[in-house]
C-alpha cells in the first residue's frame, strides 16, 4: 500500500494464517449487511478467506473482488479458492487500482492500521462506491488493549516499544477512534459504528492460539534491527508471554470497531 510501513508478512506460514480467518469470525458485524447480486471490493485481502465468504453471500449474480499488494497471498489464495468463481483475487495497490466498475460495498479489515494515509486511503475508496453504496471498515484501538491480569513487564515493555515504532511510521494507534471522524470529512452520510471487539477467555478452545498473538508479533526482528529494543529484550517477552498464558492468563479484549458510511 502507498506509504506504507509494516511488518514484514510474506511467506507460507502467515498465508496460512489468513487462510483460518472466515467472515463469521473475523468480520461477524458484516454478513447481515450483504446482499445477493451485490459487486463488492476487499481491500487488503489477504489470501481471500474472508472474500470468499462474501461471495458465497452474494451469490452467483454477484461478485468479490480481492486486491492486496503481496503477490504470494494473492498466488495462494488463487489456487486455494480457484473453485469460487465468482471471485477474483488481484495483486494491486489501492493507490494503483483502477477497476472499470463502481461498487456495491467496499470492506477493509485490519488494513487502515497500517497506513500513514488513512484519510487518503478512505477517500480513495469512496471514489470507488457506487452512489448509495457503502463503505465498510473494520480496525483495532491498540491503545485500549486489555489483559486480565496484567502480562509480564518484559510482554508490556514490548508492548510499549512496538506502538511506538508504529506511531512513529506514521501509523495510528488508535485507529479505530478516529474513524468515524475520518469518515465525516470524506463526505460520508449516514455513518454506523458497531462494536465488534474481540474477547478471548481462559478455557475457551482458542484462547491460547488468540492470546498468542503478542508472541507471534514479537518473533519480528524488525524492532531489534531498528534499535528499538535488544534481541534479548525480545525474546524474553515472548518466552515469559508463553509462561503466563499457561499460568496466570485469564482474559483478553482488543478493540475493534466497524465503521460504516453511504456515499450519497
Amino acid at each position: 500500500m502507498n506509504q506504507q510501513k509494516e511488518i514484514k508478512r510474506e511467506g507460507k506460514g502467515t498465508a496460512k494464517l489468513f487462510d483460518e480467518r472466515s467472515l463469521a469470525a473475523d468480520y461477524a458485524t458484516l454478513p447481515p449487511l450483504i446482499q445477493q447480486g451485490w459487486q463488492v471490493l476487499d481491500i487488503g485481502c489477504g489470501t481471500g478467506a474472508i472474500s470468499k465468504d462474501i461471495a458465497n453471500l452474494v451469490g452467483e449474480t454477484g461478485h468479490v473482488t480481492g486486491i492486496d499488494h503481496t503477490a504470494y497471498f494473492i498466488e495462494s489464495g488463487r489456487e486455494t479458492y480457484a473453485d469460487v468463481k465468482n471471485l477474483d483475487l488481484i495483486h494491486a495497490d489501492i493507490f494503483i487500482y483502477s477497476p472499470l466498475k463502481k461498487f456495491d460495498l467496499i470492506v477493509a479489515a485490519r488494513v487502515l492500521q497500517w497506513l500513514s494515509n488513512p484519510q487518503e486511503t478512505i477517500a480513495r475508496l469512496k471514489s470507488m462506491l457506487k452512489p448509495g453504496g457503502i463503505l465498510s471498515i473494520l480496525d483495532y484501538n491498540h491503545e485500549a488493549l486489555q489483559w486480565r491480569p496484567q502480562p509480564p513487564v518484559s510482554m508490556l515493555k514490548f508492548y510499549a516499544t512496538f506502538l511506538r515504532w508504529r506511531a512513529d511510521a506514521g501509523m495510528n494507534n488508535h485507529i479505530a477512534e478516529d474513524l468515524p471522524g475520518y469518515f465525516e470529512e470524506a463526505g460520508f452520510k449516514a455513518t454506523e459504528v458497531l462494536d465488534a471487539s474481540e474477547t478471548y477467555t481462559k478455557g475457551e478452545a482458542n484462547f491460547e492460539h488468540k492470546a498468542g498473538i503478542w508472541s507471534s508479533v514479537a518473533q519480528m526482528t524488525q524492532l531489534v534491527e531498528e534499535g528499538y529494543i535488544t534481541d534479548d529484550d525480545r525474546l524474553q517477552a515472548i518466552a515469559k508471554y508463553n509462561e503466563w498464558i499457561q499460568s496466570d492468563a485469564q482474559l483478553m479484549v482488543m478493540k475493534l470497531t466497524e465503521v460504516r458510511g453511504v456515499n450519497e
